[in-house]
Parts: C-alpha cells; sequence; structure tokens
C-alpha cells in the first residue's frame, strides 16, 4: 500500500495549533491509572433528583425528542427557561425569539462566538478561564485579551481599572464568567454594575456565562449583567441544566438575549449540532419547575461539601481561597513547598492518591497560575473525607 503524503502544512488549523488534549482528559487518565480519587474534573458522583431522572425515561417511552426536536428547542423546555429568568431575576423574554437550546454551556459559547466575531476582534475574558473559551476565540479568528483575577484578601478580585484599560477600539465583547469557573469569585453588584457602564459606554458586547448560578454562597448573591441598565439589548446569557441538576451528560444548555442577538447566535449553532439531548429536554423543563427548596437544599448540601474540603484542605498545609460559589476550591500550594502546578498535580495521584487540576491551564500568563491548585467538591461525603485524609500526608 503506498504510503499517503500530504503538504508541508501542518494539518491541523493553525488556529488549533497551541490546544491540545484538555488537562481534565490528561488527569482523568491518571485517576483512572491509579485508582486515585478524582477531584479534579467539575462533574457530581451521584444522580440529581429522582424525579427528573423519570421525567426523561417518561419522555423516551411516550416518544417525546426521540427523533430531531425543533431546532431552537422544544416549546416546553424554551417556556420554562423563560419562566425562571422571570420568576429568579424579573427577566423577560420570548421563548420564540429569546431563548435558544444548545448541546451544554459549551456549545452555547461556541455558537455565539462564532456568531459575534470577526478576525481580528478582541475579546477581553477574565483570567483564568474555563479553557473552552480560549479555544472558542480562536476558531472565530478573534483575539483574547485576558484580564487577571488576582489573589487578595482570601479571594480572588477583579481590577475594574485594568478591565476600563484593556478595552480598545478592536474590543467587539466582554466574556464574564460568574460565579466564576475555577476561582469561585462571584462579581458584586457594584463590580457588575461598573461592567454595564462600561459596555455602554464603549458600545460593546457582552457574553456572560451564568452557568453556577444556583450555586453561590454566604452574603454572595447572583446578578444577571442583563438586569442594569442598557445591557438587556447587548448581552447574552448563557445557562445550563447540568451544574444545577446533577446530570452533567445530558448535555442540556440555553442562550437568552434580544432578539438580533439570539438570531445570530442560532444561525452558527445550527451548523454546529443541530440538535441535542431531546428526550432530556423535556425533563429539564419539569426541573426548572422543581419548589425553591429543591434549589435551597441543594445550594446547603454544597455549602457543607466546600467547607469540609476547605478545611481539609487548610489542615493538609494548603492556602484556601475559600470560594463564594460554584464547586471548586481554588488553592496555593506554596505552604508545601511547591511553586509547579502542572508538576504537582501529576505527580499527586502518586503522592497522595488524589487528582486535582493545575490552574496555570486557565492563564495566558502561566507564571500568574503557577502555582495555584483547584479540587472539586461536588462528590460524595464519603469520598471528600478519604481525599482530605489522604491530602494530610503531604506533611507527615
Amino acid at each position: 500500500m503506498a504510503a499517503m503524503t500530504f503538504s508541508a502544512r501542518p494539518l491541523l488549523n493553525r488556529r488549533l495549533a497551541e490546544f491540545g488534549t484538555t488537562i481534565f482528559a490528561e488527569m482523568s487518565a491518571l485517576a483512572v491509572s491509579t485508582g486515585s480519587l478524582n477531584l479534579g474534573q467539575g462533574f457530581p458522583d451521584t444522580d440529581g433528583p429522582e424525579e427528573i431522572r423519570e421525567a426523561a425515561v417518561r419522555a423516551l417511552r411516550d416518544g417525546r425528542g426521540n427523533q430531531y426536536p425543533p431546532g431552537p428547542g422544544v416549546p416546553e423546555l424554551r417556556t420554562a427557561i423563560a419562566a425562571h429568568q422571570q420568576r429568579r431575576y424579573g427577566l423577560s423574554h420570548d421563548p420564540d425569539t429569546e431563548v435558544l437550546v444548545t448541546a451544554g454551556a459549551t456549545e452555547a459559547i461556541a455558537a455565539t462566538l462564532l456568531a459575534l466575531l470577526e478576525p481580528g476582534d478582541e475579546v477581553i475574558a477574565l483570567e483564568p478561564y474555563y479553557d473552552s473559551y480560549a479555544a472558542c476565540i480562536a476558531m472565530a479568528g478573534g483575539r483574547r485579551v485576558p484580564v487577571t483575577l488576582r489573589p487578595h484578601e482570601g479571594a480572588f478580585r477583579l481590577d475594574l481599572d485594568e478591565l476600563r484599560d484593556a478595552v480598545t477600539d478592536r474590543t467587539r465583547l466582554l466574556l464574564i464568567n460568574t460565579p466564576h469557573n475555577p476561582t469561585g469569585t462571584v462579581l458584586t453588584r457594584e463590580e457588575l454594575r461598573a461592567i454595564a457602564e462600561l459596555a455602554v459606554e464603549r458600545d460593546l458586547l457582552v457574553v456572560t456565562d451564568e452557568v453556577y448560578e444556583h450555586l453561590v454562597f454566604d452574603d454572595a448573591e447572583h446578578v444577571p449583567l442583563a438586569t442594569f441598565p442598557g445591557m438587556r439589548e447587548r448581552t447574552v446569557t448563557i445557562g445550563s441544566a447540568g451544574k444545577t441538576f446533577s446530570f452533567t451528560g445530558w448535555k442540556v444548555g440555553w442562550v437568552t438575549a434580544a432578539p438580533g442577538l439570539l438570531t445570530a447566535v442560532r444561525s452558527a449553532k445550527q451548523f454546529l449540532t443541530y440538535v441535542a439531548s431531546g428526550p432530556f429536554q423535556y425533563a429539564v423543563a419539569e426541573a426548572l419547575r422543581l419548589p425553591d427548596s429543591y434549589f435551597e437544599d441543594f445550594r446547603a448540601d454544597m455549602r457543607a461539601k466546600r467547607d469540609l474540603l476547605a478545611t481539609g484542605l487548610t489542615e493538609a498545609g494548603f492556602e484556601v481561597f475559600r470560594p463564594a460559589g460554584t464547586y471548586f476550591v481554588t488553592t496555593d500550594i506554596r505552604p508545601l513547598g511547591e511553586s509547579d502546578g502542572f508538576a504537582f498535580c501529576r505527580a499527586l495521584p502518586e503522592r497522595a492518591g488524589v487528582v486535582a487540576i493545575p490552574n496555570a491551564v486557565f492563564y495566558d500568563h502561566r507564571e500568574a497560575g503557577a502555582p495555584f491548585v483547584r479540587f472539586a467538591f461536588c462528590k460524595r461525603t464519603e469520598i471528600l473525607e478519604d481525599a482530605t485524609h489522604r491530602l494530610k500526608s503531604l506533611t507527615n
């Protein structure tokens, strides 16, 4: 058989040349090969409410969603999303023209950035950032401009002056994530108001990733950026069922936006998955109508797990940044005599039987994230207790 030959040009599109296998795949494989506890990738190890799982089974048996669902999403789910935004935040959306169902929030991010960016457009993102942001900006031909959240008094904080200075005549949009993965920061009402004023002043689009909206703790509150003056017509808001209802494998996300913006995003989305998750869409529609007690109990359970892991990590010698939201704890490994998060995480399974994620993968400025490591606490209590016990061996 003759050998295949290709031109000298690399096979991978040069826009994606900097992106290899994700750190999540690498560390999850390491967890399996070493039999370690996986506190790296952010997925729960138990399913969500039984009645919602049964709703999916019922949809399957009734033949709802087994064939292609409508491109924008099934009407029941779009109506439920609109009702959720109205009930929670006072945001009114037309289910037919302002709500779009996607294959998880990751597709929502990709479709939005592909729709709204032209080659050369600048996108300001809060660093550290979810890794798909960078890849999607690159695929759209945009240029990412990171504004770094930095440690201050036990949390990671946004410098609003740095954000303002990052805006140029080439800036197309701001990509905001709150509650913020991986740091656990929840932007305050005052910070969000300043971001809104900047967006209006400089006529910027804003994309807000709010998938952890129901996971805010203590005195923190989640306030959608679209609720501020001048933002309703320029904001694309992204949500997801996976993080709120613990069915991450169902891949049901959504976009809410003014009709013009939504039409643009839908134009890109239809050429990605087209449609997905048919029966699960009906189940998520029921999930969004769960009583307030579900959301309160879910938050209380995650807060208890946060406290368990944060306390255990502190006792193990880490400096801990107790998160105000999400289900991740960021730590500083320097008190353990370490400074390289990559090396630390790759050795941790053998040293302690636990897997974590080096935050540096979420930075353009790798040196700024080098000493920080992220642990997920969306696991069973006994797993977290075992993990903290194992991690204490690092200082023994």
